[in-house]
């Protein structure tokens, strides 16, 4: 329970990651904020020293969180450490330092040597573990001419594996089909929306199965209520389209009713909220690796307490999905 691997690749990591978009602190696509508001430093290195303390081994970010500042606070975070994690992040957010402001995407084989340099560089490594297309939408042919860039660097010792952080099981099935090094596919997944056509896709070419926003944005940590209003300068409080757990900055009403009816659940056992949400991703798909973001010690703490737990039983899973309505 306490370990799975990525797949084919036979990497080894924690059954629990931590994503660390939002220690990336604020970054901008004009008005619009990418970022989850100001961060403190000194308290993500502490989080991050908590999280290896506890067993985590595996943090996955992108170079473009904060404008590359999530990768640099990860790399004083695991300085000393680094042979004892998987590093994941990303490629195809383009932006500005010194702003904070994001660019349009680029996902062309030019880019690819340039990005991962300057993430090594950024992360304080001579390799990533695993390095993943963040172009959800980009059409199939295009990514598929990025397979022999891709491969070539594997061949070089600078990244060895990769993968696409995606939703579309038809990208999934053939980036995997086409590269031997591709070994993951990260997918939208939480007990309240998925992308659940991708997981047979990971089962077939034998891919790991990264669970990108596990704990629905933050809605499924507990703090929020029909009530709440999120500052201006997170993307949960400014909502862009596919922000769906939010609308104007308060929880969706939607998914909060979706909540209500499966929090007797996810809580039982002594579990809390977020233990619980965790919990059922573990039981869904054995496959899963979730990355719960976080900023604080505590946060960290809570989430690594659901490995204690470990997942749902088959009855319990049974019971959510019927109140999910999908049993």
């Amino acid at each position: 329970m306490k370990t799975r691997f990525l797949g084919r690749s036979g990497i080894e990591v924690s059954a629990l990651g931590m994503g660390c978009w939002a220690i990336g602190g604020p970054f901008w696509g004009g008005d619009q904020p990418y970022g989850w508001g100001e961060v403190d430093d000194e308290e993500s290195v502490r989080a991050v020293h908590r999280a290896l303390d506890l067993g985590v081994t595996f943090f996955d970010t992108a170079n473009v969180y904060g404008a590359g500042h999530s990768e640099r606070v990860l790399a004083r975070a695991l300085a000393g450490s680094r042979d004892e994690v998987v590093i994941a992040t990303k490629f195809g957010g383009t932006f500005d330092e010194s702003t904070r402001q994001t660019g349009p995407q680029d996902g062309s084989p030019a880019v690819v040597g340039r990005s991962v340099r300057e993430s090594l560089r950024r992360l304080g490594t001579d390799h990533i573990d695993l390095y993943q297309l963040h172009i959800n939408e980009l059409p199939i042919p295009d990514a598929l001419e990025l397979v022999p860039v891709l491969e070539d660097l594997v061949a070089q010792g600078l990244i060895r594996a990769y993968g696409w952080s995606t939703d579309n099981p038809e990208s999934a099935d053939a980036f995997a089909a086409a590269g031997q090094h591709c070994t993951a596919i990260q997918a939208d997944l939480s007990v309240l929306r998925g992308s659940f056509e991708v997981l047979p896709v990971a089962e077939r070419h034998d891919l790991g199965v990264i669970a990108r926003g596990p704990l629905a944005m933050g809605l499924l940590g507990g703090r929020y209520t029909a009530d709440s209003v999120l500052p201006r300068d997170d993307v949960r409080g400014l909502s862009p389209e596919w922000m769906t757990y939010f609308t104007d900055g308060r929880p969706t009403p939607e998914f909060l009713t979706r909540l209500d009816g499966i929090r007797d659940v996810l809580t039982s056992g002594g579990r809390t909220l977020a233990q619980g949400a965790l919990a059922w991703v573990w039981a869904y798909d054995p496959r899963t690796v979730p990355i719960p973001g976080f900023r604080t010690v505590a946060q960290v703490e809570e989430n690594v307490g659901a490995l204690a737990h470990g997942p749902l039983t088959p009855s319990e899973l049974a019971d959510v999905e019927k109140l999910m309505g999908r049993g």
